[in-house]
């Protein structure tokens, strides 16, 4: 029997089309996929480095970004989970065009509501260690990066006005946060609860949420931006190596631009001859619910 290729595999996820398109740049060979609930992905290689790339754009929002995470975890079995692209700053010294590298995320909107006023119950989430040390070592090398090690808030909005109520509440209760984003806790969440894989929010600083986040998002500064977070996590995984005899077969992948069965396994007394050459008969067996 010839055996397939096993490609150790990050997940690369993005809420923008310019976020994608920032980290598809990096990505070389691509091909499409499809789970089967419509989910698409671009599956490639990350030249330089023995990774294979799951690059999936799955628009904005914590709640979305958990569900489809813990999907695209259950189908193509990454070693490791990114949330890559832009976000507010929310301190003086992080600028525009700076990178924010989470150390842990928060969800800003836990809580509970009592007649003496809302009472915080904060949430977070720690960034994997290994990647934070892998991203510290590779930007001592990228002189045209500042990069910040810091939480970053995750909220289900977006702030363009610094002097806002739920702007003040993010410094009285998260006053060490740095940047301000939509889908990380998500992501993290659905790493953690996925047998604590590996996973990390990086975030280019596209504006300073404030009222004049619409000027610098007119001036380019978001594309800057995303480009400088794709940079990061790119050179990241230039310093991150998989983990040994650890790897995805492509038995659990489908051909391009094709309907696959999103997430089949074959264990046990299954199987799999995908891909294979054999010669004489082959005895087996079928069972329930195996096709």
């Amino acid at each position: 029997m010839t055996m397939q290729e096993t490609r150790p595999t990050v997940l690369v996820l993005t809420a923008l089309p310019l976020e994608y398109a920032a980290v598809r740049a990096h990505v070389e060979e691509r091909e499409e996929l499809v789970h089967r609930d419509g989910t698409r992905i671009e599956w490639g290689r990350l030249p330089g480095t023995p990774w294979h790339v799951a690059l999936a754009e799955l628009g904005m929002g914590a709640e979305r970004a958990a569900a489809l995470t813990t999907q695209l975890i259950d189908w193509r079995h990454p070693e490791a989970v990114f949330f890559v692209g832009v976000a507010g700053s929310l301190k003086d010294d992080v600028e525009i065009g700076d990178v924010v590298v989470g150390t842990q995320v928060y969800e800003i909107h836990g809580g509970k509501q009592t007649p003496e006023g809302f009472l915080v119950r904060p949430k977070a989430l720690p960034g994997s260690h290994a990647l934070e040390q892998a991203a510290r070592s590779a930007v001592r090398d990228m002189p045209d990066v500042r990069a910040h090690f810091m939480p970053i808030a995750t909220g289900d909005v977006v702030l363009a006005d610094d002097e806002s109520e739920i702007a003040r509440f993010i410094h009285r209760n998260y006053n060490d946060t740095g940047a301000i984003e939509m889908e990380g806790s998500g992501a993290l969440q659905a790493a953690h609860l996925s047998g604590q894989l590996n996973a990390l929010v990086i975030r280019g600083i596209s504006d300073r949420a404030d009222a004049k986040k619409h000027k610098a998002d007119a001036s380019g500064s978001q594309m800057r931006a995303a480009e400088q977070a794709a940079a990061v996590t790119v050179a990241l995984l230039r310093k991150h190596r998989p983990r040994e005899g650890s790897s995805v077969s492509s038995d659990s992948e489908e051909g391009p631009h094709r309907h696959g069965d999103g997430g089949a396994t074959y264990g046990g007394d299954h199987i799999d001859f995908r891909g294979g050459t054999f010669h004489g008969p082959v005895t087996g067996k079928q069972s329930g619910g195996q096709r």
